[in-house]
């Protein structure tokens, strides 16, 4: 049984690992030109081109403003092409281009990267019991308009 002062700072290592990563993760973007939010979006529509723009941020859990800067910077660079959706002339859905398959498979390659370093020295079990925990956090603290 753990005392009450050998408790792990959970949010303090958390919010360490985050800033760490993405600091890391932004370093190897700038050699592919490609940020990680934008390799996320990337992913998304390679899963399912066409998507709604609303769907896609909800994928990646952003909002109506986060998405909208994110198409916006993502349709500058020629990553993607937002079209108005025929069944709704108010909503957008995005599609991948030629630049952006090359860059969604350039990530693909550096996730491995990625992935290797987040779990080295770890078992599958362990893995697994990070991976629950981090989407149990999904559930435990939802998004504003979910609460």
């Amino acid at each position: 049984m753990r005392t009450k002062s050998a408790e792990p700072r959970l949010v303090f290592l958390l919010s360490v690992a985050q800033r760490r990563l993405q600091r890391w993760m932004a370093a190897q973007g700038d050699a592919s030109g490609v940020t990680a939010a934008q390799s996320g979006l990337l992913f998304v529509l390679g899963q399912r081109d066409g998507v709604l723009m609303g769907e896609a941020g909800a994928a990646l859990d952003l909002g109506p403003p986060g998405i909208s800067g994110l198409v916006d910077r993502m349709t500058a660079a020629n990553l993607i092409k937002r079209r108005a959706d025929p069944d709704d002339g108010r909503a957008w859905r995005l599609w991948l281009t030629p630049v952006g398959r090359v860059a969604l498979a350039r990530s693909k390659a550096g996730l491995s990267e990625v992935n290797a370093r987040l779990t080295a020295g770890f078992s599958e079990a362990e893995i697994d019991t990070v991976a629950r925990w981090l989407t149990s956090l999904q559930t435990s603290f939802p998004r504003g308009e979910d609460q």
